[in-house]
């Protein structure tokens, strides 16, 4: 069965260029499009002609009038649209886990808008299943254009970023797009070194050129399966939030691991939390392989 890119709307202009993007992006990689309004009936005292079956005839009029614009915009996407009743972490959550990737929209400096406000937002992004991607109300499909490079950020061994790595190399080959993999280091303190790891930086020849290698390692499947793809290697001592953000100056997108263990708040990463509040460019997160 194929997977679609699913986008959550709203009736906000953060929603609509959401669905703006998710269109694009699932004509590049030749995916249907389903876009999805969650809504729950609520009676409010002041307009108590407000019923559930109005209600709902808005909610699906929603859905529907953001199909029409996107089929519109490309004639050829299979586009399907729907008002589903419910909340909006289940709601979100479940169709993601049916989707290639969820597309929300973003108000910027963390704030997400409309059924995504602060903790639950939070929440649909740390249990996803799929890579979420969060796109802000003044995105354009001219910030797409050649020259601007994919960044994604790589720590640890070759399996600890493999999902993000994976999911920005096929992106940049859907869009004919370079990556720069940026991997930030510090010094660690003296404690942290063991007999072991002081034989491997020994062999290394010091700090960054074991960085170097370790990041070379974790590209090298990734370079083999998309040999097309031009890649920068970005090795730099800094704090990984602020290496990314500058990275992510001139970039069309930023992408990002998530963290997997911990409680809901912090669960998709400190690196990831800086990029949702800061990043000028549509934010990938991806959840761990």
């Amino acid at each position: 069965m194929t997977r679609p890119v699913t986008v959550g709307v709203d009736g906000s202009p953060e929603s609509a260029a959401a669905a703006a993007w998710a269109g694009r992006e699932a004509v590049r990689r030749d995916l249907p499009l389903r876009i999805v309004h969650a809504w729950q009936w609520q009676s409010y005292d002041l307009a108590p002609t407000a019923d559930r079956d109005a209600q709902a005839a808005w909610a699906e009029q929603l859905a529907q009038e953001t199909r029409a614009t996107i089929a519109e915009r490309h004639p050829g996407l299979t586009v399907n649209a729907e008002a589903v009743e419910g909340g909006s972490v289940d709601t979100l959550t479940a169709e993601a886990a049916a989707a290639e990737l969820l597309v929300l929209g973003s108000r910027g400096h963390g704030a997400l808008v409309g059924f995504l406000l602060g903790s639950v937002g939070r929440q649909v992004i740390a249990e996803s299943a799929a890579p979420v991607v969060l796109v802000r109300s003044d995105d354009r499909a001219t910030a797409e254009a050649a020259g601007r490079e994919i960044i994604v950020g790589q720590h640890g061994d070759p399996e600890d970023g493999a999902a993000a790595l994976g999911f920005a190399f096929a992106t940049a080959a859907a869009r004919g797009a370079a990556v720069r993999v940026v991997r930030a280091w510090s010094l660690p303190p003296v404690f942290a070194y063991s007999p072991a790891s002081l034989k491997l930086l020994d062999e290394a020849g010091g700090l960054e050129p074991y960085e170097r290698k370790a990041l070379d390692e974790a590209l090298r499947p990734w370079r083999e399966r998309f040999p097309d793809v031009p890649v920068t290697e970005h090795v730099e001592m800094g704090s990984a939030g602020q290496v990314l953000l500058e990275a992510a100056a001139g970039a069309q997108l930023v992408v990002v691991g998530r963290h997997a263990s911990l409680p809901v708040g912090p669960r998709i990463g400190s690196v990831a939390h800086a990029l949702l509040h800061h990043a000028p460019c549509p934010v990938a997160v991806v959840p761990p392989a």
